[in-house]
């Protein structure tokens, strides 16, 4: 079976504005979810309330498999900032925002999995140029 990432756009929208339900229901059904140590940070980052903070802990517990960005992701990584940030003239709040989808999608790539984020406008960009298979909300 396909593997797939969530990215954590889709954790927020879904938790907080009751979005995506249906489209989860088809992605579980078609893929293998696996976790991104990228995407756990950044929501027990943002977990603010003791609910969300439960709620986090829980995805985190659950996780099946957790995948990391390897060293070379991160050399690559840097990489790609460096150049579609100069392309798209961002500022250095934009670039370090950035890197965490660049990680995202490298490691998801290497795992041959699919991202599905609701993130069009930077995994646009990233599909475009390292071929990794990206499913839109």
């Amino acid at each position: 079976m396909r593997s797939a990432l969530l990215d954590t756009n889709v954790y927020v929208g879904h938790w907080e504005k009751g979005l995506y339900a249906q489209e989860l229901a088809i992605i579980h059904a078609s893929y293998l979810v696996r976790h991104s140590a990228v995407v756990l940070s950044e929501l027990r980052r943002g977990a603010r309330t003791p609910k969300a903070r439960r709620t986090v802990d829980h995805l985190q517990r659950l996780a099946a498999a957790i995948w990391e960005p390897s060293a070379d992701d991160w050399w690559e990584a840097a990489r790609l900032i460096r150049e579609i940030g100069d392309q798209q003239s961002w500022e250095t709040n934009k670039r370090r925002a950035f890197q965490n989808d660049a990680l995202v999608a490298l490691t998801a790539r290497r795992h041959g999995a699919t991202v599905v984020t609701a993130n069009r406008a930077d995994f646009g960009l990233l599909s475009r140029r390292i071929s990794v298979h990206t499913v839109f909300l």
